[in-house]
């Protein structure tokens, strides 16, 4: 059996922590060609290149940032062991990664998550967003604990993964005061018709449903832009650039924070969502409790 040499991983935890073998040299008390041999080393036996030089500094690769993330927490667990033997109080925390796809709107992530700060004891959270398969990857070799998204995985990568059903939610449209009022004197969703929509890019899945319900209802709003970023496009909804289409489900904090009026609502155009992970059955603490949230909290209406 091939067994990890725990004083390259150290090094190379330094390093990485430091930025510049330099620095890492300076804190640890060695030569340069010691540690440099060390990295070497460990690249040899994880059979992976950890790191990139740029100047005097260094940039991880995807290896790198992988075997980073899991010295980070062998060394902190062995600190904490350390402080555990001499009786004094420890600080452990259960850790949560989550990747969060660039599509998912940001507050319908946050409701997601946000009830894994509400266990019975400490966490950590750690949010990657990032693209559906690049976060599905990072799934697929445990670097993300769960990924949340509104598109089931099995459709796009060749990734052993489950899709936890979480809940569904229909659509409400919003506009800023002055355009709801000039939307005001035709009936929902005639007022659409010519009006100024901003919209969430082709990739979305709410963007394919909603193309369908425009041409079903034989509806023609003026598109004047298109955002991966749906926080973005609120934003410039509330500068009174166009309606935007969201969740239901978030549609008092929409009307709150940026200050929208709905104009109508669509139940039928409906957004799915799921928790994707690794396991057939849920057994990290942090997911399960966000995931029972979602159904018992977000998703009830």
């Amino acid at each position: 059996m091939d067994w990890l040499n725990y004083h390259h991983l150290l090094y190379f935890w330094v390093v990485a922590k430091e930025g510049s073998i330099t620095r890492a040299c300076e804190k640890l008390h060695l030569a340069q060609p010691t540690i440099s041999g060390q990295l070497k080393k460990l690249e040899e036996s994880t059979g992976q290149k950890l790191y990139e030089r740029v100047g005097r500094g260094l940039i991880l690769t995807d290896a790198g940032r992988t075997v980073f993330r899991y010295a980070d927490e062998i060394f902190s667990i062995g600190e904490e062991l350390k402080e555990a033997l001499k009786g004094r109080p420890t600080d452990r925390r259960l850790h949560l990664t989550v990747g969060v796809p660039d599509s998912l709107p940001k507050m319908i992530a946050y409701r997601l998550i946000e009830p894994a700060f509400r266990l019975g004891q400490k966490v950590h959270v750690e949010c990657r967003e990032g693209k559906l398969q690049e976060l599905l990857g990072e799934l697929a070799t445990h670097a993300i604990d769960v990924v949340l998204s509104d598109l089931q995985a099995a459709s796009l990568v060749s990734v052993r993964a489950f899709n936890h059903f979480l809940g569904e939610s229909g659509t409400t449209f919003f506009a800023a005061p002055a355009l709801a009022k000039t939307l005001s004197g035709k009936p929902f969703p005639q007022c659409l018709n010519d009006a100024p929509m901003l919209l969430p890019s082709g990739a979305a899945t709410l963007r394919r449903s909603l193309d369908h319900w425009l041409y079903s209802n034989d509806l023609r709003p003026d598109v004047v832009g298109d955002f991966e970023d749906t926080a973005l496009m609120k934003v410039f909804a509330q500068a009174e650039h166009g309606v935007i289409p969201s969740p239901s489900v978030v549609e008092e904090e929409v009307c709150y924070q940026y200050g929208l009026e709905v104009i109508g609502r669509v139940s039928d155009m409906v957004e799915r969502f799921y928790a994707i992970t690794v396991e057939r059955r849920i057994s990290h603490p942090a997911v399960v409790a966000l995931s029972e949230a979602a159904r018992s909290e977000l998703f009830t209406k």
